[in-house]
């Protein structure tokens, strides 16, 4: 009795028959299609830090926040407040900001620093020293947590004698 050797496993498919066709290229062609899509809205910087400005007038005072509108976590924010009051400012100059809105970053300070800083748990009023001049401006030197996912919202106001004279809100939403 003779005994066949035994042959090895395949491990390839047996070649595609040429009546068969072409094999199907639609999945390739439309993940090659979305990996483009990717790389081209990357080098549009659409996934980066998109900055705007809001400005509100309201009885001769001007606010404007410039502001990071879309960011993502590690990327640094501007955040810069400008004042304008014809005349000057009096004694000091007040805003009141949303406390909520800084937890989305790691700050690095303001510049100039408040002469005070007082809390009611929901908003922050920070009064500064009287700049010369008609206008006033801070900036806020931050970046975006790494462990921040979700945007924020604030409103900052211009404040005289406790009342405010200008607010202006906005948004940032956090891209992942």
């Amino acid at each position: 009795m003779t005994t066949e050797p035994e042959r090895p496993l395949a491990t390839l498919d047996p070649p595609r028959a040429v009546d068969d066709g072409p094999r199907p290229v639609l999945a390739r062609r439309i993940g090659t299609v979305a990996l483009v899509l990717v790389v081209v809205a990357g080098a549009l910087n659409l996934f980066g830090l998109w900055t705007t400005t809001t400005t509100t007038s309201e009885d001769g005072w001007t606010v404007s926040v410039h502001y990071a509108r879309i960011a993502r976590a590690g990327l640094d924010a501007p955040w810069e407040v400008t004042v304008e009051h014809p005349g000057g400012f009096g004694k000091d100059v007040e805003l009141r900001v949303t406390t909520a809105y800084f937890d989305i970053f790691e700050s690095q300070g303001l510049d100039p620093e408040p002469s005070d800083e007082t809390s009611d748990g929901t908003d922050d009023t920070w009064t500064f020293e009287t700049p010369e001049g008609d206008t006033f401006e801070v900036a806020f030197d931050a970046y975006i947590q790494p462990s921040s996912h979700r945007g924020a919202s604030d409103r900052v106001a211009v404040l005289v004698h406790g009342r405010e004279v200008a607010s202006t809100p906005f948004r940032t939403t956090l891209l992942p």
